[in-house]
């Protein structure tokens, strides 16, 4: 199997990392990656924001809790009600994946960034882990303005990004019945 497919059937989210940090260049190789990836147009409407500093990261996760805690979905005050529960899991770095707001596809584009990162960051044997859940933090302005976001830009997802604290089980079986052929 080429290294392509192997990563993307090997390729788990991982929610227990290692306290390490990531080396520069294995960050860079994974943003890079981001950048890529494809866009409608070839507009590349990302911007990447690299969070390493560990008070900011607590930062976005303890609000995001707040915000889950208040969300009227059970499941997520459940996880918000624990002391245990780190919207990022321990990771030490962050990529906040950001997207123009006048672009034609942006959230899709974005998405595909991301996907590339957690291609690359598989390839590299570094965990991640696609976190939606930070979009509470995103909600307050004050808050994402520590991004310097430039101009027209709005955060859209968050990526947890670390050495990997377990090693996963293989991935269970895909659905049945996901593909039609029309020969």
């Amino acid at each position: 199997m080429n290294e392509v497919l192997k990563a993307i059937k090997t390729r788990r989210s991982i929610r227990k990392y290692l306290p390490d940090p990531l080396k520069q260049a294995e960050l860079e190789a994974i943003v890079e990656a981001g950048q890529y990836a494809p866009s409608a147009h070839n507009d590349q409407p990302w911007h990447f924001t690299v969070i390493r500093d560990r008070t900011l990261i607590d930062r976005i996760s303890a609000v995001s809790k707040e915000g889950m805690a208040k969300s009227g979905v059970d499941w997520m005050e459940k996880m918000a009600a624990s002391d245990k529960f780190h919207v990022f899991y321990g990771a030490p770095a962050v990529i906040v994946v950001s997207m123009r707001k006048d672009a034609m596809s942006p959230l899709v584009d974005c998405s595909a960034a991301i996907e590339n990162m957690l291609l690359a960051a598989e390839s590299l044997d570094i965990g991640s882990c696609w976190i939606g859940l930070a979009r509470f933090w995103f909600s307050y302005g004050e808050e994402v303005k520590r991004l310097n976001l430039p101009e027209g830009y709005e955060p859209c997802y968050a990526v947890a990004f670390g050495y990997k604290g377990h090693r996963p089980s293989t991935a269970l079986p895909r659905k049945e019945n996901a593909v039609a052929w029309m020969d």
